[in-house]
């Protein structure tokens, strides 16, 4: 089957990411990190523990149980633990849900210094890894829509008889903690890379073993601003109004994974503060008296709202501070939950319906009416950017959305506020100009294929900062293989324009490879009021077929080379393999034996690592490649995938 690696419905970091922010200011406050209530003082600084990540056409759901994350401080010395977690009731977060969107996990308290790796401890039982499928996967996928894996078809890499995997990861730059300022740590789980999930089939079987292996896609990216970081809406019960009625406290709760009926929380030890915007309002929902007021502060509702289930829209200050944006409140946990949120499947301007994916994997239809208003965060949030149906022809699948119903009870469902989340346009790239370029994203359901021809934003109009912390006006763009080293400035659009128009051939019946992207697009920039700009795009490693070596592999003062044809071609395509450090090309062997799955990767930056590899691209060996066509018609690898032993089917 074509693994569905480039096919990714929303991405930005392009990676499940861990950020570990860590923020505080001076004084001393009390946080919550494992149950424990703990002071900072000056000595210490606050960490907010977060998850966030890609997502993936064929996945609705790929949950994992978090046990445990600790920092290791610069230097050596015991590691510092910042979130943990009993495994029995350590809630399966929802990884999918989460591109570019961050999950809070709770709060901890560190003590200040330079951090340089991370420990991440997952549950490696297979029943504790819930896999469901997407509503309408690509064609050729192996399992049926909406179908939830059964554990005895998950099999977990690394767990070597234990109930966890726990990964070591290396920091680009060390995490500072201070007890003032700001810092975010983005660890990267790469939930697409082609050996994140590998499926096989044992003998005389039809049904896959997928081989989950967390061992090797995860790194770290770091992120420039806080504020910017948009979180996914959480739920919790309030515990307290503040004294000056400024914030709420509440105890973090979870939705059950896999959705149950009502649903219901998964309640933690994590307590988290959340403010009031005192400058420009939140907007409060009574989700049972179905009104709506915006609020400056809580002093309205400090007698009712102790003990309500609430939803939170809520953002990061620069000072780490979380404001609310938005609030719904119950006294029933699924009617905060109920209202969809999740990535567009479909969006039909002419019936009025915009089609979420939810969580379980199914599609929700929601009627689009006159009164709908489209929001989009990117703009503040507070003001619509369109009203009704006619909206819709602005939204193409794969838009991550929040849809806030009118009535949760009503049959059909009607939209009364729909929340653009994300933004993301991605396919394949053609007719790159400096005017801009065109995205063809063809799906399973053809009614979902859009070609859509986008510019970029004005050169003036600021786009954050770059690895340095210098502020970014115009277009940026980068390769998702140097996440940290994006083109930006005067040579940007020019220098993508030259990448964007790369292939690939290998002849025959096989069409040509061509340069995939994913792009990040806002709403009313200056270059197109009223309508959607590229901010940034990611240069994606495209698919190729899977195929065999044909000219063996050759090392290369910066790497190595081979060449490899796939079925139904003529050509054979020289691949490109990169030694270089910290952007080597992601080598893994996949072996099966027994009806057992081995996954291991092969660093190619070590002389033993690239022996092992030299030896084992052989003329003849299946290899499975993704990489980036280049303009003289070879492809420069991201990831290759090599088999042993008994082949994949």
């Amino acid at each position: 089957m074509r693994r569905n690696y480039l096919r990714l419905l929303c991405c930005s970091m392009l990676g499940a990411s861990l950020a570990l922010v860590a923020c505080g200011g001076s004084g001393s406050s009390s946080t919550s990190s494992g149950g424990s209530t703990q002071t900072t003082t000056s000595s210490n600084g606050n960490v907010n523990v977060m998850l966030s990540d890609d997502s993936a056409q064929d996945w609705a759901t790929i949950g994992v149980k978090v046990l445990g994350i600790s920092l290791t401080p610069q230097g050596g010395g015991s590691a510092v633990s910042v979130y943990q977690a009993a495994e029995a009731s350590a809630p399966i977060v929802n990884l999918e849900q989460l591109d570019q969107i961050g999950e809070i996990l709770g709060n901890a308290t560190v003590p200040q210094g330079a951090y340089t790796g991370a420990t991440l401890t997952v549950s490696a039982n297979p029943s504790d890894i819930l896999l469901v499928t997407s509503a309408d996967p690509e064609a050729g996928f192996p399992e049926p829509a909406g179908a939830t894996i059964p554990a005895n078809q998950i099999e977990v890499q690394g767990a070597n008889g234990g109930s966890s995997v726990s990964l070591n990861i290396k920091l680009q730059s060390p995490l500072m903690v201070s007890a003032s300022g700001s810092n975010a740590l983005d660890l990267e789980f790469d939930l697409d890379n082609p050996a994140f999930l590998v499926e096989h089939y044992a003998a005389g079987t039809s049904s896959p073993i997928w081989a989950v292996n967390f061992n090797g896609v995860v790194r770290h990216r770091p992120i420039a601003n806080i504020a910017h970081f948009m979180l996914r809406d959480l739920f919790g019960s309030v515990t307290a109004v503040a004294a000056d009625n400024s914030s709420l406290t509440i105890s973090r709760e979870f939705p059950t994974e896999p959705a149950a009926s009502p649903e219901t929380p998964v309640s933690t030890a994590q307590s988290l503060q959340i403010n009031a915007d005192s400058t420009n309002g939140t907007i409060f929902y009574d989700m049972d008296a179905k009104t709506k007021t915006v609020i400056k502060d809580f002093s309205t509702l400090a007698a009712s709202i102790v003990g309500k289930q609430i939803r939170v829209n809520a953002r990061y200050q620069p000072d780490g501070a979380l404001v609310a944006v938005r609030i719904w409140a119950s006294t029933s946990f699924n009617t905060v939950w109920f209202n969809p949120e999740g990535h567009v499947l479909s969006a039909n301007a002419s019936t009025g319906v915009l089609t979420v994916q939810n969580e379980d994997g199914q599609p929700q239809p929601v009627t689009i009416d006159s009164n709908t208003q489209f929001f989009f965060h990117d703009r503040g949030g507070k003001s619509p950017i369109g009203t009704g149906a006619a909206f819709l022809s602005n939204i193409v699948r794969g838009f991550k959305v929040e849809v806030n119903v009118v009535d949760p009870l009503a049959n059909p469902l009607v939209a009364g506020t729909v929340n653009i989340e994300q933004a993301h346009f991605s396919g394949a790239i053609s007719a790159a100009s400096s005017a801009g370029f065109t995205y063809t994203r063809n799906f399973a359901n053809s009614s979902d294929d859009y070609t859509i021809t986008l510019g970029y934003i004005a050169s003036s109009t600021a786009n954050g900062t770059d690895a340095s912390g210098n502020a970014i006006s115009g277009y940026k763009w980068w390769y998702f293989t140097y996440p940290t080293q994006a083109d930006t400035g005067a040579n940007a659009v020019s220098d993508f324009v030259t990448v964007a128009n790369g292939s690939a051939n290998f002849g025959g019946t096989v069409p040509p490879q061509v340069v995939w992207g994913d792009s990040y697009a806002v709403w009313n920039d200056p270059a197109n009021p009223n309508g959607w700009s590229v901010a940034w795009t990611v240069i994606q490693p495209t698919p190729l077929p899977k195929g065999t070596v044909s000219t063996p592999f050759a090392a290369t003062s910066s790497g190595g080379t081979f060449a490899m044809t796939v079925s139904g071609g003529v050509n054979p395509v020289v691949i490109d393999l990169s030694a270089a450090a910290n952007s080597a090309t992601l080598v893994f062997q996949v072996d099966k034996s027994n009806g057992v799955v081995t996954i291991s990767q092969q660093d190619i930056t070590t002389s033993s690592g690239m022996s092992t590899v030299s030896a084992a691209l052989a003329a003849g060996v299946p290899v499975k490649v993704y990489g980036v066509p280049q303009s003289d018609g070879s492809i420069r690898a991201y990831v290759l995938i090599y088999f042993t032993g008994t082949l994949p089917q």
